[in-house]
């Protein structure tokens, strides 16, 4: 359920006012949506990401497009857009974030106002937030999934769990099965790999956890869409094994069945393998989150 949009004046009281209707449990937040609008003349703009905050803590959410067909319907609309700038652009604003919660002496919870002030004077013309609205959700990840799949996401036809299918589609049923476990709150999300590859590397891993001395890595590929990125895992991969700190261990989710008579199978197959990285599809996805859990106890 939304509120109309508010100004940053009377923000607090609006995400403070309950409406009647909303579910015991259920959290006021507030979001912005992302716009990337590279001529103000026309005044065109298309949604590239959401950002979703906690008022009372100053805990946050942040996405943004990351798909290569995502970048592609930008390109669509606007043929002239920076996509080097796009795909810089979390890294960026997660950074102006962590700077501003070490720096302020009331934390976080006191500051997001003020920052996001800032933003709305320092974003590229090209980039700029959304007015702010209200939200009521029971919390801040599936909050995120939803304000993304109805504002920013591709359309896409329904498909049933475990078809073929992008990387969006496969990390929104792997959260729903990590959440379902009970494992949620013990995974971390969207670790950047710039960490233990390069500064500026714009990938990330989708999910770690920490078991026993060991750190977990889990990450979904589309062979369907884009089975060079094994590749890229791969390489990933052993650059986290040779830099990390904790033993390693990876998990490649793949959008359907490694067919070992399917060249593009057998090529996916031996790159993960190669790299130490354990392929498991989709669609045996939850079987696999149930053997892990106990050991993440």
């Amino acid at each position: 359920m939304q509120s109309p949009a508010v100004s940053k004046l009377d923000v607090n009281h609006a995400v403070e006012s309950r409406s009647a209707g909303t579910s015991l449990g259920e959290r006021p937040y507030a979001y912005r949506i992302l716009r990337y609008t590279p001529n103000l003349v026309r005044d065109e703009w298309v949604n590239i990401g959401v950002l979703l905050l906690d008022p009372a803590t100053g805990e946050r959410r942040l996405r943004l497009i990351e798909e290569q067909g995502e970048y592609n319907r930008v390109r669509r609309l606007h043929p002239q857009a920076d996509e080097r700038l796009l795909r810089a652009l979390r890294d960026d604003l997660e950074d102006r974030f962590q700077l501003e919660s070490a720096g302020g002496s009331n934390g976080g919870s006191a500051n997001w106002q003020r920052l996001l002030g800032k933003w709305d004077d320092t974003l590229s013309n090209a980039l700029q937030l959304a007015p702010q609205k209200s939200v009521f959700a029971a919390d801040l990840d599936g909050e995120l999934e939803r304000l993304y799949t109805h504002h920013v996401a591709l359309q896409r036809a329904p498909s049933r769990v475990g078809a073929a299918g992008s990387r969006a589609q496969m990390r929104s049923y792997c959260s729903q099965v990590f959440r379902q476990a009970r494992l949620w709150d013990r995974i971390e999300k969207s670790v950047r790999a710039s960490e233990f590859t390069f500064p500026g590397d714009p990938m990330r891993l989708d999910y770690s956890y920490r078991r026993n001395g060991t750190r977990g890595f889990v990450q979904n590929l589309s062979l369907t869409s884009a089975p060079a990125d094994a590749k890229v895992l791969a390489y990933t991969a052993e650059r986290i094994t040779a830099k990390a700190s904790l033993k390693t261990e990876f998990a490649a989710v793949t959008d359907v069945l490694l067919n070992a008579e399917n060249d593009r199978h057998r090529f996916v197959r031996d790159m993960l393998r190669d790299a130490g990285i354990e392929p498991v599809a989709m669609e045996g996805f939850a079987v696999w989150v149930a053997k892990l859990k106990p050991l993440l106890q």
